[in-house]
């Protein structure tokens, strides 16, 4: 069984201005996804489906058939690509979409555009955010060892020190585990940053500024799923609109959607940690670090380079 890789592309990349998941920062204009999809390639994956909006469909499909028109799984069998669009009238018929709704619903609603696409074990991964190799490797053999089961689910869990970035303060999803590895709970923290002095603070979920433990876990969304999971999140997705249909800013995230299964015994969720430090463009500040990470990786052969022939 090759797992399938679903990436959320469709964001509007609203603080990085612009479409930051058709960015070239690699030496030979490479993105972050053409990474992310390099390695879970190497990490035994078969299929990737791309989540994306209405609007540029038509040219990142097209580039995305072209760059990788050659990639070869490692069984040797040609990478598959499907694409899904992700729009806000994309909602259940019983439904009337307030007209003045502008923002999208979320990373959550995102991936339910792919109920019809996926029919095996798959991961989710924002389109913008470096993973590392390891982290493939972590959430690739984990799916292939739960193909057969339903209502158990995963998050690779990054350390909060490898997941900060140099040019503002971050939000953050903690994760905190019962004594089996499974996740109860998932609190966000806003405007996440190093000090001075050497600590990381932020703001939890009651606004207050805390101290963090740099080695806590947090979710970078990277997550595991069986394709039971699209019918179960349709029912927390029904739950959600019966209450925030009329709101303007209100989004169905992964987060919130493991959350009501979590409290009604519907799934459970395995904590995974992971070696790997991520990286992403965030700001637009972050870009020349980032560039000069993956020539890096070129310099070191951690790469090929060009990435793609």
């Amino acid at each position: 069984m090759k797992p399938t890789l679903l990436v959320l592309a469709a964001g509007m990349g609203s603080r990085y201005g612009g479409l930051k998941q058709m960015d070239g920062l690699g030496p030979n204009g490479e993105t972050i996804i053409d990474y992310s999809i390099y390695d879970a390639v190497q990490a035994g994956f078969g299929k990737v489906v791309y989540i994306v909006r209405e609007y540029f469909k038509a040219e990142f499909e097209k580039t995305v058939r072209e760059k990788y028109s050659n990639v070869k799984c490692i069984d040797g069998e040609p990478l598959k690509f499907e694409f899904a669009v992700q729009e806000l009238d994309k909602i259940p018929a019983e439904f009337t979409l307030n007209p003045e709704r502008q923002k999208p619903w979320g990373t959550a609603h995102a991936v339910l555009m792919a109920k019809d696409l996926i029919h095996e074990p798959f991961a989710v991964i924002n389109g913008d955010d470096y993973y590392g190799k390891e982290s493939f490797r972590i959430i690739g053999d984990w799916l292939r060892a739960h193909e057969n089961t339903e209502g158990q689910y995963a998050i690779v869990g990054f350390e909060l020190d490898n997941t900060l970035s140099e040019s503002g303060g971050v939000s953050r999803g903690i994760c905190t585990a019962d004594e089996n590895g499974k996740l109860t709970h998932v609190e966000e923290h806003h405007n996440i940053a190093m000090g001075q002095d050497g600590k990381v603070k932020g703001d939890n979920s009651k606004g207050e500024n805390v101290e963090l433990d740099g080695k806590a876990l947090c979710s970078m969304n990277m997550w595991g799923f069986t394709p039971d999971y699209f019918g179960k999140s349709e029912t927390v997705f029904h739950g959600f609109l019966e209450k925030n249909i009329n709101e303007l800013k209100a989004e169905f995230y992964i987060p919130y959607a493991i959350d009501c299964m979590i409290k009604d015994g519907s799934a459970s969720t395995e904590l995974l940690s992971t070696p790997s430090r991520w990286f992403g463009v965030t700001f637009k500040e972050d870009r020349p670090g980032v560039v000069a990470k993956f020539k890096e990786f070129a310099d070191n052969g951690i790469y090929p380079s060009p990435l793609y022939r």
